[in-house]
């Protein structure tokens, strides 16, 4: 495969796509498909427009050479560089893990609603990929490997070198004698993806040549094989799911134990989150599902949640614990509640209570305690009661809003307002009203 057959092919995947954004490490791959977009623009496609990406990781002491590198590659060819500075977390998920979401993170606070993200993994890497899969021991999922398409965040991503091999690249860039930087992480074998780049995969292609290409397509089989249990199952999901995305156990209870983890796996896949092990699924099941009815069980998975109310299983983010937060409110601006949970404001929607005495100071919290009397019941009952008349999950009620007068509970906004915050016909009142960011 020459050049100009290698621009095309990655002219073929853009499918009319002109705005598009390249994550530009400097390396071999990825300076290849920067070069041929270039070149595509300058020859066949001038409404292309083009930005790069390249993100600093700060985990390699020639971190800043490499930035110096890409400022001066993307200059020479006309295309403008963002260059982002991440911080990377490997405790939870070791190094490569940490970066590849710093990395993809980091861009997708960049990447606008308009354009597609370009990254270069190219053949071999779909190999590793499927070879690694393959170690952890994954289903078909897993053994799809990497996607040429796939949703990004708000937009899209491609990977237009998926069919061509690290060894046509080199021959690529030998002929317009490109530059490149190489990574000096990449020839440590401790890593399982380089164990295989440098000690695993050179074997397997010595005596089977065209191995990463039967690779590659046992991972597109794989891929077929689920895009059609996805079409098969989607009725059976969304008869599952309810408009908060909770899905159903009862439904789940009759079904073979195959289809239940077939279908908790796409419910899970909604939310974008790592897919579970099989282990966990069956934690899932075992743990959560079917727990005793009176236990608030829970699993966590990766930095998400699944717990389980009234039957239902909910995927949650992480929440941070707001019991100890005590907001003062002064009305006449609004307020922005922590942890992205909205705002209030006064107006003329939203809950009715009386208006505070002059001596009362006003402020939001996150907990109440003890027997309440709300509006509209003639008895009091504890506030555990009244959560669960209300159908509010136990995680949602140290995130609904308090409003409390020194410390007298006024109302928790949304779900009930207490006798002592009941508005009278000849008292000022406030209307205020909670724009939810967060549902």
């Amino acid at each position: 495969m020459n050049s100009s057959e290698i621009q095309m092919r990655i002219a073929s995947k853009l499918q009319g796509r002109s705005h598009l954004m390249v994550a530009f490490s400097g390396g071999l791959d990825s300076t290849v498909l920067l070069h041929a977009l270039v070149q595509l623009r300058m020859q066949n496609f001038p409404h292309l427009q083009l930005r790069a990406a390249h993100v600093h990781h700060g985990l390699s002491r020639y971190a800043d050479l490499w930035v110096d590198h890409c400022k001066s590659v993307c200059q020479q060819w006309q295309v403008p560089l963002h260059v982002l500075r991440v911080k990377v977390d490997a405790q939870r998920s070791g190094v490569e893990a940490a970066a590849r979401d710093a990395r993809y993170h980091a861009i997708a606070g960049l990447i606008g609603n308009h354009e597609t993200l370009l990254t270069a993994q190219h053949l071999d890497d779909q190999c590793e990929t499927f070879l690694l899969a393959l170690k952890r021991g994954s289903g078909p999922t897993g053994l799809s490997a990497m996607a040429s398409h796939m949703p990004f965040f708000s937009t899209e991503q491609i990977r237009p070198l998926l069919d061509i091999s690290r060894a046509q690249l080199e021959e690529y860039a030998a002929s317009y004698d490109l530059k490149w930087v190489e990574d000096d992480s990449n020839q440590d074998d401790r890593f399982d993806r380089n164990f295989l780049r440098l000690r695993v995969i050179p074997n397997l292609r010595d005596r089977w040549p065209h191995f990463p290409e039967a690779v590659a397509r046992s991972a597109s089989l794989c891929a077929e094989q689920e895009q059609l249990l996805d079409e098969l199952l989607l009725d059976s999901l969304q008869s599952l799911m309810s408009e908060d995305d909770s899905l159903n156990i009862e439904g789940l209870l009759p079904m073979s134990e195959a289809k239940r983890y077939a279908l908790l796996r796409r419910w899970i896949a909604c939310f974008g989150v790592m897919m579970p092990t099989r282990e966990q699924l069956q934690r899932l099941w075992h743990e959560v599902a079917t727990a005793r009815e009176d236990a608030e069980p829970q699993l966590q998975l990766g930095k998400n949640q699944v717990r389980r109310y009234r039957q239902h299983l909910y995927l949650l983010p992480p929440l941070r614990s707001l019991k100890t937060e005590v907001i003062p409110w002064d009305p006449r601006e609004s307020l922005p509640l922590p942890d992205g949970l909205g705002e209030l404001q006064l107006g003329e929607r939203g809950i009715c209570v009386r208006a505070p005495r002059s001596d009362e100071a006003v402020s939001i919290r996150f907990v109440a305690h003890g027997t309440l009397r709300i509006v509209g019941r003639r008895h009091s009952r504890p506030i555990k009661k009244i959560w669960q008349e209300h159908n509010i999950p136990p995680w949602e009620r140290e995130r609904t809003p308090m409003l409390y007068y020194g410390e007298t509970l006024i109302a928790a906004l949304g779900v009930f307002i207490t006798q002592e915050g009941q508005g009278m016909a000849d008292r000022p009142v406030w209307n205020i009203h909670w724009t939810k960011d967060w549902m």
